[in-house]
């Protein structure tokens, strides 16, 4: 079966298990983010692994499943975890949701991620409204182009939709969330970053660092879609010489903990859409 049929089918059976519902924005929930579904009204859940084409979401704290409801008064469509690059998964599998939800119908799509920082001076539990990104990835659009989507050489210039950022940094400012704002980057994975790592990272022009999100910003863009992107900051960087360890428990730990702002910006975002 080729790419655009298992999109199709996809499609066709997601739209099926949604009660005639027609999401207006898709939300991608990154590691330890997933409960940002909670606050979904008269949701309907459907597993990833139900879906035609769609493998089991593997990276610790990634539920995989397609949750559909109500937030901020207008339909959403929430991923509770995404795949990845470092899983082993062809490109055309880790944007497939995205594909997918282009074809449902969605006009906005909201992804977030938890990164490391490479600014000595931001903290963990910051939050990171993305401006832009430095793609270190495979470019998810090598192949032959999905025509019904978009053209060949989509431009990137505003990646991150400007509308949309100034939106999220006006209610910030209304509920006393502190946001800051800058550029991410996203190497393979699944291994941390080294100090010698993050310090070219910092050097490119990159504040977060992590493992995803580009891949399905890029296709989002490819679609046609309005894009705001954040990330949650877990971890900085550290130095030559220290004896830190990165711990993915306590990385997910963090995001959860800065989850709930996170979520009444979006949610508020969602409403003024």
């Amino acid at each position: 079966m080729d790419n655009s049929a298992i999109i199709n089918e996809a499609a066709a059976f997601l739209a099926s298990k949604l009660d005639g519902r027609k999401p207006v924005a898709g939300i991608i929930l990154g590691s330890g983010l997933g409960t940002l579904a909670d606050k979904i009204a008269d949701a309907v859940t459907v597993p990833y692994v139900s879906v035609p084409g769609f493998p089991k979401a593997s990276a610790v704290g990634h539920k995989g499943n397609f949750i559909c409801g109500n937030l901020g008064g207008k339909c959403v469509l929430a991923m509770q975890g995404r795949y990845h690059f470092y899983e082993g998964y062809p490109m055309q599998t880790v944007v497939l949701p995205v594909r997918v939800m282009a074809k449902l119908g969605v006009e906005y799509l909201f992804v977030s991620n938890a990164a490391g920082t490479v600014r000595q001076d931001w903290e963990v539990g910051d939050l990171m409204l993305i401006t832009d990104h430095i793609n270190m990835l495979p470019n998810a659009l090598i192949g032959p182009n999905a025509d019904e989507f978009g053209t060949r050489f989509p431009d990137m210039t505003v990646a991150y939709d400007s509308q949309l950022r100034e939106m999220a940094l006006a209610i910030a400012a209304e509920e006393g969330i502190f946001l800051r704002q800058g550029i991410y980057l996203p190497l393979s994975g699944p291994c941390y970053e080294t100090p010698a790592e993050y310090a070219f990272c910092k050097f490119a022009g990159a504040d977060t660092v992590g493992m995803s999100t580009t891949p399905e910003v890029i296709v989002a863009r490819h679609c046609g879609l309005k894009v705001l992107g954040m990330s949650v900051v877990t971890d900085v960087a550290h130095e030559a010489g220290d004896d830190y360890v990165t711990d993915e428990n306590e990385i997910i730990r963090q995001a959860d903990a800065a989850s709930k702002r996170m979520t009444r910006i979006f949610e508020q975002l969602i409403a003024r859409l």
